[in-house]
């Protein structure tokens, strides 16, 4: 064998070692990035989950912290099984037995539903038009939306106080307009709470609406028209659907919070209004009964994620029926 086709065949050695190298080391680099954000998972969410969920199976004691057993390796494995032991679901049993909680979590959820529905119906049309407006304008008009973001959520909310009073602005300006006699009573009502959550969370609902309609085929529209089709029928058989992820986007990062929102209903819903954000508050600074507490927490938890998970679940099903 000459020594031209020895060192071709060195050659083809030494470059297939040299991507099989490559390939290992991509592949490394592929788990780590994959690895970074699944420890973050378990660092901020599944880590203090389950400290959560521990605290909401003891009893509640007086003393610091203020719930029994604190689990220790003081004593040794045995001590720590035995503090196990101790354990219990009582919280959660006590929780079935209080129509308080369950009041607050219907009434939790309905505020959120229709707050995340009002929010859809405000922030489609302006999502809509900007992603419909030329495109040296678009920059700006996002500007104008995440604008609101450079003040702080509580003085914004505190604003709508002296706007909503009944000797606030709103009242004034109707009043000096004929269109009422009287103050309208809009503070300490859930219309107030309902107000403060859309303006509070439209960014949320437009970002990820604007998302969708931008990148949406407009010719698709003029199609329709071309064969006839009216500008309500177009809409709804091409933009609307075409725009639900947006939609289904939007309304998640609108929802999701506002269960659990307590600022906005504590300052504008006064303190009749129920919701499971202000019974967590009160059960832990109020009654410091942190393990009642931590359960209504867990509870609030698998109410938002289980029908996310199932949701997602049912679109990993439909793509794969499409493939």
């Amino acid at each position: 064998m000459s020594e031209a086709v020895i060192d071709r065949e060195n050659g083809a050695v030494a470059a297939k070692g040299r991507s099989l190298a490559g390939r290992a080391a991509n592949a490394v680099v592929s788990r780590l990035v994959i690895l970074v954000p699944y420890l973050w998972l378990l660092i901020f969410f599944l880590a203090p989950f389950v400290i959560v969920f521990k605290i909401s199976l003891s009893q509640t004691a007086i003393a610091m912290p203020p719930y029994d057993p604190v689990l220790s390796l003081a004593d040794g494995v045995s001590g720590l099984l035995e503090q196990l032991r101790q354990l219990s679901i009582d919280n959660y049993v006590w929780l079935t037995e209080d129509a308080l909680y369950f009041n607050a979590y219907v009434s939790s959820v309905v505020i959120a539903a229709t707050s995340t529905f009002l929010t859809l119906l405000v922030g489609y049309p302006i999502a809509y038009g900007m992603a419909r407006a030329p495109a040296s304008l678009r920059p700006t008009l996002l500007m104008l939306v995440i604008l609101p973001f450079w003040t702080s959520f509580l003085i914004r909310v505190y604003a709508w106080i002296g706007i909503l009073k009944p000797e606030g602005l709103l009242n004034q300006f109707l009043m000096a307009l004929n269109i009422i006699d009287s103050p309208l009573i809009i503070l300490n009502t859930h219309t107030a709470i309902f107000i403060g959550i859309v303006y509070s969370y439209l960014p949320f609902m437009i970002l990820p609406l604007y998302s969708s309609l931008e990148k949406m085929d407009y010719s698709l529209i003029e199609a329709a028209k071309d064969l006839g089709c009216t500008p309500n029928g177009a809409f709804w058989k091409i933009t609307f659907p075409l725009s639900l992820p947006g939609v289904i986007a939007g309304c998640m990062l609108v929802f999701i919070p506002a269960v659990g929102e307590f600022v906005i209903p504590d300052l504008l819903g006064g303190s009749q209004t129920l919701m499971i954000g202000k019974t967590l508050w009160n059960e832990f600074f109020a009654n410091r009964d942190w393990p009642v507490s931590s359960a209504v927490a867990v509870i609030l938890l698998l109410i938002l994620i289980v029908p996310i998970m199932i949701f997602q679940n049912a679109q990993a099903r439909a793509q794969e029926q499409e493939r």
